[in-house]
Order: structure tokens, then sequence, then C-alpha cells
């Protein structure tokens, strides 16, 4: 009938989905406009991933229905997916690194026995691809040799190549610089204002709100709003994702430094090739301070933070903790020196995800005399531990006996924050301690690490995320390969900042 909008690019009917006694979506409807940039928020626990993984096929809806462009859609699987037009670029890459761009691209996808013919069509649209959308990367090189911001602009290509009209984006920017982060934003940008339509997974809501054009909410499987992106703010879409008041800025007041409690002199760390990848490093840490480390991802912050835990060996320099030299110590004796650490990938080095959460609890405090019985581990002595670290921290669900696989990304995270903190360590080394998690656990993270600055422990920060540098520090350090550029106040802005980290400008201030 003339005069009638078009249907929705995506339309959620009745959608709802258990996995056991978990209600992961509880009758979803939802519908997205084509052309238009959709942002999607909650809680780590909310129901995002599952909904998108059943509109993406890797999961089938106990009930409700998937309507694409107005007819219904029988996705079973990614081919249906894929063959529906819908692409997925996953927060975790799927590439294969010893691949070239063109053959990650063409994976999956070849149109002919051989795979010449495949191969020239292939360059001839990837050639025009990237003149439409800002999305130039060689197609002869080896995946592993690219950035990360060029390796997601592969995984974009790939959706494409396949004619994907809808594009769902999951945590896009969790590992992009802000420059890479800001150029994606501009693909999407052009994407949508060429027709196709874009869902945007991220808990970074500044993003949603510099980005999309409407952003629904998620709270216990529901959609609990959905607004026009200029007719909100960040304050509501917090109180909905949470459904309580959130603090955004970090509550804490001036920092009272102590005494020395962890020096670094002259450390220097190499890697396999011989690379010095920790060039040089020297400072100090003082109880009741939290010093931070501003550095884009890959200039030695990570290398620095294993060799101070003992997880690597530094080639030449000095650690000391509060006056003992602990350079070269395995980690168990840094720990029983006084050091914890929360690592920055907490599914690598963190958590074993078979565990149950009570037994990750005990990770690298397993012969800790409280926790025996005889030559036994006292269970309930444990249980009873894990138990008040659940309540204390709000992990969900309240059940330590759970498999650690089985709790969101945030509640992952708060295990290892408890488990580490709980200690009540002199130093506490923190690395990434918000990486993909929701808003509400960050807060409570966050007032964790402030409170133990404030009882006089003195914390060692390390994150990706700048305001997250500039909320909980007293003290920032900028790292470029492998050295220390610059040290300042929290107070300086994001552009001087910006410049240390990238190595052309510096300065130092002293508390």
């Amino acid at each position: 009938m003339t005069g009638t909008s078009p249907p929705p690019a995506i339309q959620f009917v009745g959608i709802d989905k258990r996995f056991g006694a978990v209600h992961a979506n509880r009758d979803v409807d939802l519908a997205i406009e084509a052309g238009t940039i959709h942002g999607l928020v909650g809680e780590n626990g909310a129901g995002k991933s599952t909904l998108m993984s059943i509109l993406y096929g890797f999961y089938a809806a106990d009930r409700g229905e998937i309507l694409i462009h107005g007819r219904r859609a029988d996705i079973r699987s990614p081919a249906d997916a894929i063959h529906a037009g819908i692409g997925m670029v996953h927060q975790q890459f799927m590439l294969v690194e010893t691949m070239s761009v063109l053959e990650n691209v063409l994976l999956g996808a070849e149109d002919a026995f051989r795979l010449a013919p495949s191969e020239t069509r292939a360059r001839a649209v990837l050639e025009r691809l990237a003149a439409d959308y800002e999305l130039a990367v060689d197609p002869d090189a080896i995946v592993a040799d690219l950035s990360v911001g060029e390796q997601q602009r592969v995984e974009i290509l790939k959706t494409l190549y396949r004619g994907a009209e809808i594009l769902i984006l999951d945590e896009p920017t969790a590992v992009l610089t802000p420059a890479e982060a800001t150029h994606l934003f501009r693909i999407l940008d052009r994407l949508a204002n060429e027709g196709k339509t874009v869902l945007l997974i991220t808990h970074k809501l500044k993003e949603i709100m510099a980005i999309t054009d409407r952003v629904a909410v998620m709270r216990a499987g529901e959609i609990v709003a959905d607004f026009a992106t200029r007719e909100t703010t960040i304050e509501r879409l917090a109180e909905a994702m949470v459904g309580r008041r959130v603090l955004l800025e970090v509550d804490k007041g001036p920092s009272v430094p102590g005494a020395v409690e962890l020096a670094v002199e002259d450390l220097v760390v190499t890697d396999r090739r011989g690379v010095r990848v920790v060039d040089g490093v020297g400072f100090e840490v003082r109880a009741g301070e939290i010093v931070g480390i501003a550095g884009v991802a890959g200039n030695g912050q990570s290398e620095l933070i294993e060799a101070i835990a003992g997880i690597r060996a530094p080639t030449r320099g000095r650690i000391v903790l509060h006056g003992i030299d602990v350079t070269g110590l395995d980690p168990a004796e840094i720990r029983e020196a006084g050091l914890a650490h929360i690592p920055e990938d907490r599914h690598r080095m963190g958590l074993v995800l078979d565990f149950t959460a009570e037994e990750n609890m005990l990770l690298g405090h397993q012969d800790d005399p409280a926790w025996a019985r005889g030559l036994l581990l006292d269970g309930a002595a444990i249980h009873t531990a894990a138990a008040t670290a659940f309540s204390d921290f709000d992990i969900r669900p309240n059940d330590p006996g759970l498999r650690a696989a089985l709790f969101s990304g945030g509640n992952q995270q708060k295990i290892v924050v408890a488990r580490e903190v709980a200690r009540s360590p002199r130093v506490l080394l923190v690395g990434q301690p918000t990486r993909g998690v929701d808003i509400g656990a960050i807060e409570a993270i966050h007032e964790r690490l402030i409170a133990l600055r404030d009882r006089g422990h003195a914390l060692l920060l390390v994150s990706a995320e700048l305001d997250e540098i500039r909320s909980l520090s007293d003290r920032i350090l900028a790292m470029c390969q492998g050295r220390i550029t610059g040290e300042c106040r929290p107070d300086a802005s994001e552009a001087e900042i910006g410049l240390m980290m990238a190595g052309a400008a510096g300065r130092e201030v002293r508390s």
C-alpha cells in the first residue's frame, strides 16, 4: 500500500529461551529499523549475548519468532543467518592467523572448485568495499602481522563479502585504540548511510551516545527500555540497566601516600626474539596510593605486570617489595611476600573454567593452613569463605558450587577480584580490572579498589580504558614501546596523556 513504512530490518517477537534454571530471554519483543545503528546494552547476564546468538543461529529459541524485513526467518545455524543476510563480528575474532586476508575472506565462501577465479573476483570486491567503506587492508598480508584494528576490518570485510545487510558487532572496541575506535565509528556510520543495519553490543555508554540512533536496554532477560539515543542520557541508560541509580564517577578522596611498598629499578624484560618489551623501567608505588599505567595495548604494560608478579623473568633490574628484593622469585614466593595479582585475562590466567567458583577462590592459596583439615582440604571452611565473598561482592547467581564457566563475564571477574582482595595484600597488581564488565560490576570493583587504597595498601593499575585510569589513579605513568614516557596527575587532559602514550611528549610531576 502506498505511503506505508517499510518493515523493520529485524523484529524479535516473543523470544523466550531457558538454559535449565536460567531464564536467559523472557518474551523479548524488539524492532530494529533498516539503515540504523541500534545499540543493545545491559549488565553481564542480562541476556544480550543469548538474544544475538539466537539471531545468528547458535541457539534456537524455545518460543517466539524472528522476522527479517517483514518475513519470518527460520534461523537454525550461522549458515542460515548468513543466507538471511546477517553477519556477526565477534569480540574474539574468528580468523586463521597464518592465512592471508584474501584467504580468510574466501574461507567457506569459495564459489568454484579452482580457487584462482574466486580469488580474482574476491580481490575486485575487496577493492570496491575498501573504497566504499574505508576498509583498506592489504589482501595479501598475513593476518598475524596485522594490527588489531586491521584484523577487525577483515572480519567486517568477511561479512560484507558474504552479502550481509545486517551486522552484529559484539564489544567491537574492547581491544582498539581510541584512534582505531574512531575509524570504526566512521565505517559503521557509512554502512548505515548505505542502508545497512548495525546492531552494536557494548558496555561503553559514551560510545552508545556517540554512534547509535536508538538503544535498547536489557535487564534479567527482558527489554526494559528502547530509547531514541538523542532523547536519553548516560545516567538514564545506566539506571535502566541496573535498576537503580549508578555512581558513574569514582568517589574518592585525596590519597595519603606512605612508605614505598613497591620499587621497580631499571627493569628490562625481553621476549622470545630477544626484543626488549620492557626497557629500563623504574618507578615507585607507595602505601595508600594507586599508580596507573596508561598506554596502548602492546607497549609493554602486560610484560611489566607479569615480571613484577614473577610470571616472567626480567633480564635486568630489581623488583623490591617493602624492602625485600623479590627479583627472580617464583609467583608463589612473591605472593607470600605480600603481593596479589588480578591478571589481565581472567580466562587464560585468572580462572579454571571447569572448576567450581569456590575451587577458583582457592587458586594460589590452596596451601593456606586456613583451608587444611589435617592432610585434606577443609570443605566447610572453603564453602563458608566463598559464600562470604559471594555476598560481599554481589556475585550472581549466588551459588559458589557452580562451574566458573556458567557465570557471566562480569561475575567471573568479580570472583577473581574477590579472591585477590580478600587477602588484603600489601601490594595489588591490577590488570584490566573491568574489561568486558558491565556498569554495575564496574562500580562495585572500583569501590573495592578505592577501599583497599584507603586502608593503606599500594595498587599498580593497568587499564586500556583511559577514563578508568584517570578516575582511579592518584598518579599516572605513560608507557610507549616499553619505556616510561611521562608522569602526570589524573587531572591532566586526555590529549596530554594521549601524547605521552604515543611517546610524542612527556613531563614529570612529582607528588
